[in-house]
């Protein structure tokens, strides 16, 4: 794949990677005259949400007084994450239950900016620590499933507890780093899947799964989309897309405040995730993650499309930092260096491959898009 000719877009540097992308007259992409029509006007770079925002923070604040937390923040070390927490607790004055989902992937550095953020603001840090038989089993089940959303084990687990939590404590808001400025053009469908399948979940482990799920917490579609927000009253709010977030200067802000170390791309915080998207992806599918990451900043006039395909030419990591990362990599699925390799190079797969729920997440993501509950593009 990484052979191929591929046709890039004339506006941002989507291209033919993803096999559904389409292109006007003028080599533009659909995702792009999007932004440009349906997303933009109403978002405005986030300038005029001042009483939306004034007023969502009362409402947070008022459910949870009386409360030891209004809100519930779960919190990777990331950097969208960490300017949240940020945000909420000295510039809202909330008082988030702040969690963090340790699956056995975080980097040193991811750790040492938790420890900074939570010393420095001085809130409380609950540490959910999943099983890690549990997951290095569904970690490997999915590299020998073959297919591409490598990530679902750590991101599963972090959507479940998110939802334990709130249940567990009664809180009714749950604030997202989710965020327009950096993330307006997510991965195309075509790269990954929906991680709430648990349908398609459990088909992988039935069939590559070697070990009994006694405690890994499992959620689904319905608890999700229908039980939490519709019976429970649980809300999830995006406030970044509020205020006028600028990436470079958040970035700025955290190393001045709080001495928090930036990480050399997005979703790096996490070993699993720096191998999946750094290596994994781009060797064996051709898909390059930072694609739609350059396209967001270059769609909302933080970096130009010039520097993005400067910055495309490098590989996400140089050819040592790979073969470290193999290494650490397999060493961690207690596994040998040709065992994973074996993945590498077997038939591609994808989600179709398996038992899944697609038609419901589909008709979900419509619904919301077209009752603009949802700004995000996906395709």
């Amino acid at each position: 794949m990484n052979g191929t000719t591929r046709t890039i877009c004339t506006n941002c540097v989507m291209d033919t990677t993803d096999p559904n992308i389409k292109f006007d007259e003028n080599g533009v992409c659909e995702r792009c005259n999007q932004y440009y029509t349906d997303i933009l006007p109403m978002w405005n770079k986030g300038l005029g949400h001042e009483q939306e925002l004034r007023t969502t923070v009362e409402k947070i604040k008022a459910a949870g007084k009386g409360k030891p937390y209004d809100c519930l923040l779960g919190f990777s070390g990331g950097f969208d994450s960490s300017y949240m927490l940020h945000f909420a607790v000295k510039e809202l004055g909330l008082r988030p239950l702040v969690f963090h989902v340790d699956a056995g992937w975080n980097t040193k550095l991811a750790s040492e900016n938790i420890r900074k953020m939570v010393d420095k603001l001085g809130v409380e840090l609950r540490i959910e620590t999943i099983s890690w038989e549990e997951v290095r089993d569904m970690q490997l089940a999915f590299f020998k499933s073959g297919v591409p959303h490598l990530d679902i084990p750590q991101d599963h687990a972090f959507v479940a507890v998110l939802d334990n939590f709130a249940r567990k404590y009664g809180i009714k808001y749950i604030l997202n780093g989710g965020n327009i400025s950096t993330e307006v053009i997510v991965n195309p469908n075509s790269w990954s899947y929906w991680g709430t399948d648990l349908k398609h979940i459990k088909d992988v482990l039935r069939r590559f799964g070697t070990v009994e799920y006694k405690t890994y917490p499992f959620t689904n579609i319905l608890r999700r989309k229908i039980y939490m927000p519709y019976v429970k009253g649980v809300k999830i709010v995006k406030l970044l897309n509020l205020i006028p977030y600028v990436k470079k200067e958040a970035e700025q802000l955290l190393k001045d405040e709080y001495g928090w170390t930036s990480y050399p791309q997005k979703h790096f915080e996490s070993i699993a995730t720096k191998f999946i998207e750094g290596y994994w992806l781009p060797e064996r599918f051709g898909y390059d993650v930072r694609k739609p990451q350059f396209s967001s900043l270059i769609l909302t006039e933080q970096m130009t499309r010039e520097e993005a395909l400067e910055r495309l030419e490098q590989k996400p990591l140089t050819d040592e930092e790979a073969r470290e990362l193999f290494s650490l990599v397999a060493e961690k699925l207690s596994i040998s260096e040709e065992e994973l390799h074996s993945y590498l190079m077997m038939p591609m797969k994808r989600y179709t491959d398996y038992k899944n729920r697609e038609y419901m997440y589909d008709l979900g993501a419509k619904a919301m898009y077209r009752l603009k509950l949802d700004k995000l593009i996906r395709k």
